[in-house]
């Protein structure tokens, strides 16, 4: 029997100290998102990061958190309950850091029968932090506690063209009545050696400006690649002129060489430039979270208006769209037939 396991980041329990730290502890000590050796991981983590960093969290996850509980969990479950209904297979979620475990997901599914696993990380563009940890930690768990099922890796769906439809469809309609000046594409930022580690070839990525342009198979887990072509085929879609548009990388943390331009350095010279009225979408994510609420949405803002700017919206994510829905029941839908 086939089933599905849709999988998203993860979110603490509440917006308090006490559960940001043991969530930001799982998060962070992950060695595909801080691919450091462990001791020196633990150092920077346990004995840096985690001393200010869960007291600064908890007040972001304050300001946008829901009645309903974190929005990226409660958007993730609206997505799944809208999903379900379109396919004749179990549809379960799980998140990769914290309470709902990439291991309750699967026995839910176990119980229900399922020995056959579309394992679906919800993240558009490949990279070691989302995606390979993903697998990596679901093959560990398969192999302990469910060594009879098999899985179906669904790979990024950066380029997939419904996908790419429903993206562009949802950034049209979201600026009608918005007199835009300039429209920002900010994608979640990663360390350049999280690129080179990914590298398939082991020689083709440069980040040089034009091994992105250049075919290769690196192309299938480079995350720089797949974010510039995600947003090639979207404007191509919207028809924008190169003016009209930019790509920046956010949430970067200090002390490593981040992937650029950085999303709130440019944000903060555009009014300078004339742009007053500024559209962001982020297409790295397909559910609102603390990038997209409260880094995009509140910080964003304020700076760019701090800095000149008149007018800002930021464009929400795929969330439970009825089209996303869709496509993604048809994918699940291929796959089970």
């Amino acid at each position: 029997m086939k089933g599905v396991l849709l999988v998203n980041l993860g979110s603490p329990e509440s917006p308090t100290t006490k559960d940001v730290k043991p969530y930001l502890d799982e998060f962070l000590m992950d060695k595909y998102v801080i691919d450091v050796p462990y001791l020196l991981r633990a150092f920077l983590v346990r004995g840096i990061i985690l001393r200010k960093r869960p007291e600064e969290s908890a007040h972001a996850y304050a300001k946008i958190w829901w009645e309903e509980g974190s929005p990226l969990v409660v958007l993730s479950e609206r997505m799944q309950k809208k999903v379900q209904p379109l396919v004749n297979v179990p549809v379960s979620l799980a998140m990769r850091y914290g309470s709902m475990t990439i291991e309750k997901g699967l026995q839910e599914l176990h119980d229900k029968g399922v020995t056959e696993v579309m394992l679906f990380p919800l993240y558009p563009q490949y990279a070691m932090a989302s995606t390979l940890t993903i697998l990596v930690k679901a093959e560990e768990i398969r192999k302990k506690k469910f060594p009879h099922m098999t899985f179906t890796d669904v790979p990024a769906f950066y380029n997939k063209p419904d996908y790419i439809k429903n993206l562009a469809d949802s950034i049209q309609k979201h600026l009608v009545g918005f007199d835009y000046d300039h429209l920002l594409f900010s994608y979640h930022g990663i360390p350049e050696r999280h690129i080179r580690k990914t590298d398939v070839t082991k020689s083709h990525c440069k980040i040089d400006g034009s091994c992105c342009n250049t075919p290769s198979p690196a192309h299938d887990f480079c995350y720089r690649h797949q974010c510039y072509e995600t947003t090639r085929q979207v404007i191509k879609l919207l028809g924008l002129p190169a003016d009209k548009y930019s790509l920046t990388f956010q949430s970067r943390l200090a002390g490593d060489k981040w992937l650029e331009p950085y999303t709130d350095v440019e944000i903060d010279r555009m009014p300078a430039k004339g742009i007053k009225k500024l559209a962001v979408v982020t297409p790295a994510f397909v559910s609102d979270c603390l990038e997209t609420l409260e880094e995009i949405a509140m910080r964003a803002k304020e700076d760019f208006e701090a800095n000149g700017g008149e007018e800002f919206l930021a464009i929400p994510c795929l969330n439970d769209d009825d089209e996303w829905c869709q496509t993604v029941g048809n994918w699940i839908n291929d796959w089970a037939k």
